[in-house]
């Protein structure tokens, strides 16, 4: 099978986003890859995918890869193909990683500090998500603490959607296995409380399309319809 390039889109100053296909039943939920470009030129790869060589050209045009990054314990799918893209940079996960050589994501590198922060989602340790969030762009990155697949659909997709929980049934939402996975409410509502604090306007999502307006009420929102108190 013939890998092509996907489509670069610039979502705002120094922020890109490539989405690739990643099926269930036919349905493309879709592999979305952030790109953080740092005030010195370096830049974070978010999330791993099966990247074609004009991806890769793509990517190093913007700048020089600094970190590769999967924010959640479950991203592991396109591991290999994203270190053997990038193998000279170091490869950041969560704590407990399933990849061999993945280093922590918690503390954050050095050269992150005052540009990128990032808060672990505590309370749903089968994800072990960590949102990650780029101060001068104002941008939220998230890999499965929310999905966004807005617009209509055919049948057979907001079927889909809906069996497996991955958010066909509102715009934006929270999946049904990542609701399942929290275990400790208290733990995981501090969390998002401290990603709350963050001065964000938009989110880029893991899975399906950004979000450009109202971000962070939309975010509130979902996570109330969730059951998670006091925010």
């Amino acid at each position: 099978m013939v890998n092509h390039p996907s489509k670069l889109h610039g979502l705002c100053p120094n922020v890109w986003t490539m989405a690739f296909p990643l099926k269930i039943a036919g349905v493309d939920i879709r592999r979305v890859v952030t790109i953080l470009r740092l005030s010195t030129g370096r830049l974070i790869v978010h999330s791993t995918a099966p990247f074609a060589p004009g991806d890769i050209a793509a990517i190093r045009k913007l700048g020089e890869p600094g970190w590769l990054v999967d924010a959640l314990l479950r991203h592991d799918t396109y591991a290999g193909q994203g270190r053997r893209a990038f193998p000279e940079i170091p490869y950041l996960a969560p704590p407990g990683f399933s990849v061999e050589g993945a280093e922590s994501l918690t503390p954050p590198p050095p050269e992150w500090a005052g540009e990128v922060e990032v808060e672990a989602i505590d309370g749903a340790p089968d994800f072990g998500e960590i949102a990650i969030f780029h101060a001068e762009s104002r941008t939220l990155v998230v890999a499965d603490l929310l999905v966004n697949f807005p617009g209509e659909k055919g049948m057979w997709e907001s079927c889909v959607l809906k069996i497996g929980g991955v958010g066909g049934h509102s715009d934006p939402g929270m999946t049904r296995p990542f609701k399942h996975a929290i275990e400790d409410m208290a733990a995981f509502a501090a969390s998002v409380r401290r990603v709350l604090e963050w001065d964000f306007e938009r989110i880029v999502v893991g899975h399906g399309e950004p979000i450009l307006t109202g971000a962070k009420e939309k975010l509130r929102e979902t996570l109330k319809s969730a059951g998670v108190e006091g925010i």
